[in-house]
């Protein structure tokens, strides 16, 4: 009887499998027809939006300060071989120098972080402390930061892009701010992103849109666009962004730059606009480190870290030669996503070329889209238009503010008035179907942990493209999945500058390894941005 059970079982789950691999298929060919539909909108819109944009380049970096990585510049700064007002003062220069063609600073401290300059200054100047010292309490003494403005910065707006009747300011700041603060960075401002963070574009109704520092008619990506654009244009040099489905990895890899999505809890995802409720929050969402050199990452989500968070050694010596690696140039293919260029997929050839790497097959993958929509729509009491936590705000309902956008008069971007009718369709499937692609991603997530083990990592696309023209996330949607499934599954992943493609955009790869095991992650993008040259700077006026 036991094996008659055994073997009923086992068709079960095969006719099961079977049918909601079919149930998948229609459902890919229809999301694949509505893109395709959606494209004959998206391409002419963006078109006619991209002729109003200047094909003005950026101006001329005028300051060698601006192009010093922060672990030598906070040294410089200890050891009295620079002033700290010189190093904030050349990036408070740079921002206001770009800025009127970037639009990616939504509230800037200029004035308060030259005043805290002369502070360090002067502390340096008569304190009886060591070097070592100084470094040991406040590894980042005078190097300058920038944050996502979703992130609470105490003082400075806090809203994520949302209209609110009357600003809102963040009352204290986001547990990881508040670690950056105590290791003596100090903060320039707060950059633009997209509505409530729920797009892969940056732009909102209040600041507008934020533009490539390579091409000002392309994006920066999102949602950590704002970020992105300034460390790419060389006037950011740390920052402070977010990841909840490649927010800043996309950006990173669009502009030429580094980010990391940490190991769940590594860094507090709290302090963040939005937020949920949910318990599982901080497996799928978390603040990110992003820098314009790939050897300042170490440094910056060192100083990020939550005390309480798991025991990462982000220090842990590494040999990159003796790192196993593993590569896979598709997505399985899905039938979702769209090609790689020959660009992009050059960018991981080389990088596997460069490691040796093994290529490997992993047919799970192309259920990544899947997974990840299941898990990530589905978490509870998210922050959105229709559920709103402020108080001086009421949730809209779902059917008047889509008839409000369809005729012109909602307050809102297309992406936010969609995530009401994503999480409703999302919600409304069967839970049996929820309850195979969360086994499918435990599945996914044990191969990939005994695949690589303590000392392995894989190369993986970021994207299939680099960075597009304005607005054309929204027949690229399912592309995304290449990103979001590792926050599904709770891998840290570091994008990787790895060289510029025919039209001279920046191209990157994602480096994965199991979770805790970020240094690996790190040394693999030092290596990179050693062996391939890291950030470029984008096209300047001289």
């Amino acid at each position: 009887m036991d094996i008659l059970a055994s073997i009923l079982s086992t068709f079960a789950k095969f006719v099961l499998r079977n049918a909601d691999e079919t149930m998948s298929w229609i459902m890919r060919r229809m999301l694949r027809g509505a893109i395709v539909l959606l494209s004959w909108f998206v391409i002419p819109y963006s078109w006619i939006k991209t002729l109003r944009i200047s094909r003005q380049k950026i101006p001329c970096m005028s300051s060698n300060l601006l192009e010093i990585p922060a672990v030598d510049l906070a040294q410089m700064i200890r050891k009295r071989q620079i002033k700290c007002e010189h190093v904030i003062k050349a990036y408070v220069d740079r921002c206001r120098q770009v800025n009127h063609l970037l639009n990616a600073i939504v509230q800037e401290r200029f004035d308060e972080a030259l005043q805290e300059a002369k502070n360090v200054d002067e502390f340096l100047a008569t304190t009886t402390k060591s070097t070592e010292e100084i470094e040991h309490e406040t590894p980042l003494l005078g190097v300058p930061v920038t944050v996502k403005e979703s992130i609470g910065l105490r003082g400075m707006s806090n809203q994520a892009g949302l209209r609110f009747e009357k600003q809102r300011v963040a009352m204290e700041d986001a547990p990881s701010v508040a670690q950056v603060r105590k290791s003596g960075a100090i903060f320039l401002l707060v950059s633009n992103t997209p509505e409530l963070c729920m797009l892969w574009e940056t732009y909102n109704k209040i600041t507008g849109t934020t533009r490539n520092p390579h091409d000002l008619r392309r994006t920066p990506g999102g949602s950590s666009g704002g970020e992105a654009s300034l460390l790419g244009a060389g006037a950011s040099l740390l920052s402070l962004s977010s990841d909840i489905g490649g927010s800043a990895r996309l950006p990173a890899m669009y502009t030429g730059v580094f980010g990391h999505k940490p190991t769940p809890f590594l860094v507090s995802p709290y302090g963040h606009v939005p937020t949920s409720g949910d318990p599982r929050w901080g497996d799928y969402f978390t603040i990110a480190p992003m820098t314009r050199y790939a050897v300042d990452l170490p440094l910056l989500l060192k100083c990020m870290r939550d005390p309480q968070g798991p025991p990462v050694d982000i220090d842990k010596p590494v040999d990159v030669k003796s790192i196993n690696y593993y590569y896979m140039d598709s997505d399985g293919p899905s039938g979702l996503t769209r090609p790689l260029t020959s660009d992009m997929q050059q960018a991981v050839l080389k990088v596997a070329r460069h490691f040796n790497a093994q290529k490997v097959h992993i047919d799970l993958l192309k259920w990544s889209f899947d997974i990840s929509v299941s898990q990530l729509l589905r978490i509870q009491n998210i922050e959105t238009i229709y559920n709103q936590s402020w108080d001086t705000e009421k949730s809209k309902k779902l059917s008047v503010e889509w008839l409000k956008y369809l005729f012109g008069c909602s307050n809102h971007i297309f992406s936010s008035v969609l995530i009401g009718f994503l999480q409703k369709f999302i919600s409304s499937l069967p839970q049996r179907r929820h309850d195979q692609l969360e086994g499918i991603a435990k599945e996914l997530k044990n191969h990939f942990v005994q695949l690589l083990g303590t000392n392995g990592v894989f190369i993986y696309p970021s994207f299939p493209t680099s960075a597009h023209y304005h607005y054309r996330i929204f027949h690229k949607l399912l592309d995304t999945s290449y990103m979001m499934v590792f926050n599904t599954l709770g891998f840290p992943v570091t994008n990787a500058m790895v060289g510029m493609d025919k039209n001279n955009l920046p191209v990157g790869v994602q480096i994965v390894a199991s979770p805790q095991q970020d240094h690996l992650c790190l040394a693999v993008a030092k290596e990179l941005e050693r062996a391939f040259g890291g950030w470029k700077k984008p096209p300047q006026t001289s």
